[in-house]
C-alpha cells in the first residue's frame, strides 16, 4: 500500500474503529474483489462490533492500495461522509498507464478510474456477453462529449448493473470519451428524502478537496444545481452512471447537461428528461452454455462433469443471470444439494433461494413483487389478470381486448404500461401486436395470485362466450389460433366440467380444429384433462380419443377429410358415431352425401395411435427407454422426435444429407443415433436437437444402429453385409461379424444384452452371442411366404427388421407388409398383423412390452397394443370376391387366408364356411342356387349351395383360373385363365367350347346379347366370340401395350378399352378403327365405365386422375380429382382401378386408395370413404346406387349404403 495511504489509515484508525458497522462495507468490498469470503468470515467471528472493525483495518493495513480505495468508496456508498472525508487526503495516485495487468486484460488506469468512481468489481464469477457490451459502448461512443441519455432496461434478474459496469471497463472508452472519470450511483427505490441522501454523498464525492467548503445541500433543487457546478467545473467529461432507476422524477434531479449511462426495468423513465436518449434493450435470459459455464464457474468443476440436474437447473432458471447466479453461490457453499435446489425451483419456492451479497432483495420474489408494487393503482389488477397466460405463449391484443372489454387503443396502452417497467415483453408481427411474460414472471405470478386463478380462468371464458360463438371462429380473426389452442385449457383450469365436455365432445370442434392444426394438440388434451372429462363418462372420452388416435393420419392433412364421414366409421356404440349419425341425418336433407359401413361390427382395430409426421416414406421408429417419446426417421433426411401418447411433435431436425434408414435412443435416453445413406452415423442429444459426434467410418450406407442396455455399446449393420459393435469410448470398433450373404437391414440387442438379433436381404433373421461374435442361430423367414397366395415366382423376401419382446421370450419380425411374431425357443409364428398401406419398415416393441410401432413407407407411424394382436384370430380375405344384390339382402362369397369359401350376408354378417381349396377366383350364380371355383392347376368345381353338394371337377385350363362367371340361366359356366384360353362350360350336359385366339393371357371377358362375348388380353387385343360355335367373330387390334379394361355401353353398339399405354379408346363393333382415341392420361389407363344412356364415358389412370368424356364426339368434359395437396400423395391414394354411373348418370363411384363419389355434372368431389387399408381392386354396386361392396389389401370387407 502507497505509504501515505498507510499512514492516513493509521493515523484514523480509532475513530474508524469506533463508528463503522462492518457487514455492508464488507459487501461493498468482495463485488470490488480485494476483500475474500474467507477473510469476511474471519471478521464476522469477532465478538462485538469494535473488534470487528479492528480487524476489517487490520487486513486492509496488509493489502494494496486499490483495498485503500475500495475501502474509501465504501464509506462513501454507507453514508459515513464525514470518515471518508478524513481518509481523504491519503487516496494514493494510480499512474495511468495502459500496460495490462494480470486482471482479465484491464489496463491499471482501468482500474483505478473504476476503482475512484465506486463502479462495482466484476461479480465473483462472470462470463461475457460481448454483443450487449458491444451495443452499450457503441451507444456511449455516440455521446461523442455531449449531454445525453443511454439506458439499459429489462427485467428484475437479466445483469443489467453487470453489463453497465462491463461496458465502461474500457481502456479507449474511458481515455477518449470521458477522461473526466467514471462516477457510479447506486439509485434504487427512493422516496425524496433518500434521494437527497444520494444526491449529498454524490456532491461531496465530487468536491473531495472541498472548493465548496459550505454545508451540504439542504433540498433537491439546491443538490441539482451543486452537481451541476460540479460536473461542469470539476469533472467535465466524465460519465454519470445511475444504476437502477425506478422513477421518472428521480431522473429530473439529473438532468443539468450530463453524460448519463443509466439501468432500469422500465424504458419510459427517460420519458421527461431532455437531449439524446439511446436504448440498450437486455434480453431476459443467456444461452443454456453461458448458464451451465456460470455454474461450472461457482462450483469449480468443467462444465461436460457437471451433473444432469445442472441442465434441469438452467432450464427452470429460464436463462436468467440472478437465478442462476443465486443457485450457483449457494451450490459452491453446500456442493452436495443440487437436487434440493432444482426442486426448489420447480416448486417455485423463491423465497427459499436467498440473496447473494451483491443483490439488494431478499430473495427472487421480492425483486419482482416490487416492480408490480410500483404500478398504477389503476392498471395492478390488469397485470393480475395475465396470471392465466401459458409459458411460451404469444398473445394477440384481441384477446385481451375481449377479457377486458376495452377498445384495442385502450389495451395497448396498458400493455405498453406494463412493457416499459420490463413486466411483459412485445412481439410486432407486421401491423399487429403480441405480447408474453417470461417463464419466471409467469410462475411469481400463479404463485402469487393461486387463490384467485380459478376465477381468473372463468372470467376469460365468460368474455369469450360473450364476444364468440363457436362456429363463428374464422382462421381470418387475429385471435382465432389463441382460442383453438387454449381454449380447452382456461376451461379446465376454471373447472368448468360442463362446458369442456360440451367443447371436447364436439365434432364441429374436432374439425374445427384438426383442420388448424392437426389431431396430436386435441389427442394431449384428452390426455391432460381426462381427469375432468372421465367425470361425464370415460367412455366418451376414450371414443373421441381413440377416433383422434386412429385418424391422425388423414386429419389436419389436405385433401381434409370429411369428419362426418369419418365418425360414421366408428363403432355404432361410441358417441363419435351418434354424432355423426345426427349431424350426417341433417345434411342428407340438404343434398349431402354419406355412406354407412354396415358390417363394421366384425371389425377389430388393432391400433392405438396412428401418426404422419414425415413428409415422405418413414424408414425407422423408436421407443424412448421410458416410453415417453418416439423416434423416427426417413426419406425427407430428417429425424422427428414426438410424444408417444399423443403424437405431439418435440423436435425437427435435417439430420443427414441423403436419406436417414434407422435411428436409436441410448439407454439413458440422453442421446439419439442416427444412420444414413451417406455412410455416417451421428449422435443427437435428444432434448436440444443439437449434434454431438459424427463418425464416419462405413464404406457403404449404414442400414441400422442399436444400443445396449447396460452400456454405451452400439452396433450397426450396413450394406456391406457386416454388422460391428462400437465402445463409444473407443475410436476403434469392437468387433466384426460376418456371416449374412447380403445386406444387413436391421439389428437389435436382446433385452439382457446377451444376443444381437440382425436380419438381412438374404431372408434370414440371425442371432449372435455378444460377447464372441459368433452366429448363434439362423430362421428362414423366406419359408413362410412360399405356398401363400403370392404367385411362387414373385417371392423375393427381404426381412426388414425385428424386435424383442421385454422378457426375451418372442421376437417381432417385418417382412413386405406383413408382420409376424416368433417364439425365440421353439421358432412357432404366435401372430401376424395389417394395417399398413405399404411396406413396413420397421417394428419396435415399447419398453414394458404392451404395445409396439410399425413404420412404413405409406408415410404413417402405428402404435399398436400386443395383447390385442396376439389374441387376433387373423382370418383375412382375398380381394376377388364375388356379390349378388337381392332385394334385401347382399351375398358376398370370398376366399380367404386359410383357403376356406365363405359365404357372407351382407346384412346379417353371418358367415357360411363352404369349403377348403386353393382357390384362385370364385362366383355366385344369379339366383343364389351354385357357386362355382376355380383353382391354380386350371381346375374348375362347383357347389350346390342348398346341400352343399359338390358337383364332378372339371380340368379344361392348364393353368390358373383367373375369372369365372354363370349365365344368366345358371346353365352354362365361362372362365378365363392365364393359359390365354376361355372356356364355355355346360356343366350340367357336361358340353364345352373352348374359345383360343389370344397370344398372352385374357385380362377378363363381358358377355354381350345373343350368345356372343367380348375378351381382352395382354396382347394388346380385344376379340368378339360367338360362344355356341366358338368361333371369334371380330378381331379388334386395340393397343400397343396390355388392354387393361373395357366397358360396353348399354345400346350394345359400343365399347371402350383402356390401356398401359396411356390411352383410352371407344369402338363401334362394326367399325375396324376407333371412334375416338382419347389422350390426355399421364399413367397407364387403368379403368372405364359407360354411363347408363351410353353418352358419356368415365377413365381412370394410375395417377389417381379421372376423365369423364362426351362419347358421341370425344371431347373432354371434366377432369376430377386434382386437388393440390402435399407433394408424394396422390389425389386418389393410388391408382383408379374401378368406375361406375350411378343410373341417372348424375353421379360415379371410383376406387382405388380409397372410395369416391363425384358429381358428373360438375366434377367435383361428393364424398371420400377412406378404408383402412388401401389398393382396392373393384367395387360392386347395387342397381339403384345405394349400396357397395370392396375388400381392401388388408382383407377387410366394406358393404357400404348410402344413408337415407
Amino acid at each position: 500500500m502507497d505509504a501515505k495511504a498507510r499512514n492516513c489509515l493509521l493515523q484514523h484508525r480509532e475513530a474508524l474503529e469506533k463508528d463503522i458497522k462492518t457487514s455492508y462495507i464488507m459487501d461493498h468490498m468482495i463485488s470490488d474483489g480485494v476483500l475474500t469470503v474467507s477473510e469476511e468470515e474471519k471478521v464476522k467471528n469477532q465478538p462485538t462490533q469494535h473488534q470487528r472493525a479492528a480487524m476489517l483495518i487490520k487486513l486492509i493495513l496488509k493489502k494494496d492500495s486499490y483495498s485503500y480505495i475500495s475501502f474509501y468508496n465504501a464509506l462513501l456508498h454507507e453514508g459515513y461522509k464525514d470518515l471518508a472525508a478524513l481518509l481523504h487526503s491519503g487516496i494514493p495516485v494510480l499512474s495511468s498507464s495502459s500496460g495490462k495487468d494480470s486482471n482479465g486484460g484491464i489496463t491499471s488506469y482501468v482500474r483505478t478510474v473504476l476503482c475512484e468512481g465506486g463502479v462495482p468489481q466484476r461479480p465473483v464469477v462472470f462470463v461475457t456477453r460481448k454483443k450487449l457490451v458491444n451495443a452499450i459502448q457503441q451507444k456511449l461512443f455516440k455521446l461523442n462529449g455531449d449531454p445525453g441519455w443511454v439506458t439499459i432496461y429489462g427485467m428484475a434478474g437479466c445483469g443489467k448493473s453487470v453489463l453497465a459496469a462491463e461496458a465502461v471497463r474500457d481502456h479507449s472508452l474511458l481515455e477518449g470519451c470521458f477522461p473526466g472519470g467514471v462516477h457510479w450511483v447506486s439509485v434504487g427505490k427512493q422516496d425524496k428524502s433518500g434521494l437527497l441522501i444520494k444526491l449529498q454523498n454524490l456532491c461531496t464525492r465530487l468536491d473531495q478537496d472541498e472548493s465548496f467548503p459550505q454545508r451540504l445541500p439542504l433540498n433537491i433543487e439546491e443538490a441539482k444545481d451543486r452537481l451541476r457546478i460540479l460536473m461542469l467545473r470539476k469533472h467535465p467529461r466524465s460519465l454519470l452512471i445511475l444504476d437502477d432507476i425506478w422513477d421518472s422524477w428521480v431522473l429530473k434531479a439529473f438532468d443539468n447537461q450530463c453524460q448519463i449511462l443509466l439501468t432500469t426495468r422500465d424504458k419510459s423513465v427517460t420519458d421527461s428528461v431532455m437531449g439524446p436518449k439511446y436504448v440498450v434493450p437486455v434480453e431476459s435470459g443467456l444461452g443454456k452454455e453461458k448458464g451451465l459455464e456460470i455454474l461450472s464457474l461457482f462450483v469449480n468443476m468443467k462444465k461436460a462433469d457437471l451433473p444432469e440436474q445442472a441442465h434441469s437447473i438452467i432450464k427452470e432458471c429460464k436463462g436468467s443471470p440472478l437465478v442462476v447466479s443465486l443457485i450457483g453461490a449457494l451450490l459452491r457453499d453446500f456442493p452436495n444439494r443440487w437436487e434440493y435446489y432444482l426442486r426448489q425451483l420447480q416448486n417455485k419456492q423463491f423465497k427459499r433461494i436467498r440473496k447473494s451479497s451483491s443483490y439488494d432483495y431478499e430473495a427472487l420474489d421480492e425483486a419482482m413483487s416490487i416492480s408490480v408494487e410500483m404500478l398504477r393503482e389503476d392498471i395492478k389488477d390488469y397485470y393480475t389478470d395475465l396470471s392465466i397466460l401459458q409459458k411460451d405463449v404469444k398473445v394477440p391484443t384481441k384477446v385481451l381486448c375481449i377479457l377486458w372489454d376495452m377498445e384495442t387503443e385502450e389495451v395497448e396502452d396498458i400493455l405498453q404500461e406494463f412493457v416499459n417497467k420490463s413486466l411483459l415483453f412485445c412481439d410486432r408481427n407486421g401491423k399487429s401486436f403480441r405480447y408474453y411474460l417470461h417463464d419466471l414472471q409467469i410462475d411469481f405470478l400463479t404463485e402469487k395470485n393461486r387463490s384467485q386463478l380459478q376465477d381468473l380462468h372463468k372470467k376469460m371464458i365468460t368474455q369469450f362466450q360473450r364476444y364468440h360463438q363457436l362456429h363463428t371462429l374464422s382462421p381470418d380473426q387475429e385471435d382465432c389460433m389463441y382460442w383453438y389452442n387454449f381454449l380447452a385449457y382456461h376451461m379446465a383450469s376454471a373447472n368448468m366440467h360442463k362446458e369442456l365436455c360440451a367443447l371436447m365432445f364436439s365434432l364441429d370442434w374436432i374439425k374445427a380444429k384438426t383442420e388448424l392444426v392437426g389431431p396430436a394438440h386435441l389427442i394431449h388434451e384428452f390426455v391432460e384433462y381426462r381427469h375432468i372429462l372421465d367425470e361425464k363418462d370415460c367412455a366418451v372420452c376414450e371414443n373421441f380419443q381413440e377416433f383422434l388416435s386412429l385418424n391422425g393420419h388423414l386429419l389436419g392433412r389436405q385433401p381434409f377429410p370429411n369428419i362426418v364421414q369419418l365418425g360414421l366409421c366408428e363403432p355404432e356404440t361410441s358417441e363419435v358415431y351418434q354424432q355423426a349419425k345426427l349431424q350426417a341425418k341433417q345434411e342428407v336433407d340438404n343434398g349431402m352425401l354419406y355412406l354407412e359401413w354396415i358390417n363394421k361390427k366384425t371389425i377389430k382395430n388393432l391400433s392405438r395411435l396412428v401418426v404422419r409426421p414425415h413428409t415422405d416414406a418413414v424408414y425407422h421408429a423408436c421407443f424412448s427407454e421410458d416410453g415417453q417419446r418416439i423416434a423416427s426417421c426417413g426419406a425427407d433426411k430428417t429425424l422427428q422426435v414426438f410424444k408417444a401418447e399423443t403424437g405431439e411433435k418435440l423436435l425437427e431436425i435435417k439430420a443427414h444429407e441423403d436419406e436417414v434408414l434407422c435411428c436409436a435412443f441410448s439407454t439413458d435416453d440422453r442421446f439419439i443415433a442416427t444412420c444414413s445413406v451417406d455412410k455416417k452415423v451421428k449422435i443427437w442429444n435428444s432434448v436440444t436437437g443439437e449434434l454431438v459426434h459424427t463418425y464416419d467410418e462405413h464404406s457403404e450406407q449404414v442400414n441400422c444402429c442399436h444400443f445396449t442396455k447396460k452400456s454405451h455399446l452400439l452396433a450397426t449393420g450396413s450394406s456391406d453385409f457386416f454388422l460391428k459393435l462400437w465402445d463409444l469410448n473407443e475410436k476403434e470398433c469392437r468387433n466384426t461379424m460376418f456371416g449374412h450373404t447380403n445386406s444387413v437391414n436391421h439389428c437389435r440387442f436382446s433385452p439382457d444384452d446377451e444376443l444381437l438379433a440382425s436380419c438381412s436381404a438374404d431372408g434370414t433373421l440371425k442371432l449372435w452371442d455378444v460377447r464372441s461374435a459368433n452366429e448363434r442361430k439362423s430362421i428362414n423367414v423366406k419359408q413362410f411366404f412360399l405356398n401363400s397366395e403370392d404367385p411362387q415366382d414373385e417371392i423375393e423376401v427381404i426381412v426388414k427388421c425385428c424386435s424383442w419382446s421385454a422378457d426375451g421370450a418372442r421376437i417381432m419380425v417385418a417382412a413386405k407388409n406383413k408382420i409376424f411374431l416368433w417364439n425365440v425357443d421353439s421358432c412357432v409364428k404366435v401372430a401376424d398383423c395389417r394395417g399398413h398401406l405399404s411396406w413396413v419398415h420397421g417394428v419396435m416393441f415399447s419398453p414394458d412390452g404392451s404395445s409396439f410401432l410399425t413404420s412404413s413407407d405409406d408415410q404413417t407411424i402405428r402404435v399398436w397394443e400386443t395383447k390385442k394382436v396376439c389374441k387376433n384370430s387373423a382370418i383375412v380375405l382375398k380381394q376377388e370376391v364375388d356379390v349378388v344384390f337381392q332385394e334385401n339382402d347382399v351375398m358376398v362369397l370370398a376366399v380367404d387366408n386359410m383357403k376356406h369359401l365363405q359365404l357372407i350376408n351382407g346384412k346379417t354378417g353371418q358367415v357360411d364356411y363352404l369349403t377348403e381349396a386353393k382357390v384362385s377366383c370364385c362366383c355366385l350364380s344369379p339366383h343364389l342356387q351354385y357357386v362355382a371355383f376355380g383353382d391354380e392347376d386350371g381346375a374348375i368345381e362347383i357347389l350346390e349351395l342348398l346341400n352343399n353338394r359338390v358337383f364332378q371337377p372339371r380340368v379344361g385350363h392348364k393353368k390358373a383360373v383367373r375369372h369365372i362367371q354363370f349365365t344368366a340361366d345358371e346353365k352354362t359356366l365361362i372362365s378365363s385363365s392365364d393359359d390365354s384360353s376361355i372356356q364355355i362350360w355346360n356343366w350340367q350336359s357336361e358340353e364345352y367350347v373352348l374359345l383360343q385366339g389370344h397370344q398372352e393371357a385374357v385380362k377378363d371377358f363381358r358377355l354381350l346379347k345373343h350368345s356372343g362375348l367380348l375378351s381382352w388380353s395382354f396382347d394388346g387385343t380385344v376379340k368378339v366370340w360367338n360362344t355356341i360355335t366358338g368361333k371369334m367373330e371380330k378381331d379388334f387390334v386395340c393397343h400397343q401395350g396390355t388392354v387393361l379394361s373395357c366397358d360396353i355401353s348399354s345400346d350394345a353398339t359400343k365399347f371402350s378399352s383402356t390401356s398401359a399405354d396411356k390411352t383410352a379408346k371407344i369402338w363401334s363393333f362394326e367399325l375396324p378403327s376407333p371412334l375416338h382415341e382419347l389422350k390426355g392420361h399421364n399413367g397407364c389407363v387403368r379403368c372405364s365405365a359407360f354411363s347408363v344412356d351410353s353418352s358419356l364415358l368415365a377413365t381412370g389412370d394410375d395417377n389417381g386422375e379421372i376423365r369423364i368424356w362426351n362419347v358421341s364426339n370425344g371431347e373432354l368434359l371434366h377432369l376430377c380429382a386434382p386437388v393440390s395437396v402435399e407433394e408424394g400423395a396422390a389425389t386418389h391414394g393410388g391408382w383408379v382401378t374401378d368406375l361406375c354411373f350411378s343410373p341417372d348418370s348424375k353421379m360415379l363411384v371410383s376406387a382405388g386408395g380409397y372410395l369416391k363419389w363425384w358429381n358428373v355434372e360438375t366434377g367435383e368431389s361428393l364424398q371420400t370413404f377412406y378404408t383402412n387399408g388401401t389398393n382396392l381392386k373393384k367395387i360392386h354396386v347395387s342397381s339403384d346406387f345405394k349400396t357397395y361392396v370392396t375388400v381392401d389389401n388388408l382383407g377387410i370387407l366394406y358393404i357400404l349404403q348410402i344413408l337415407e
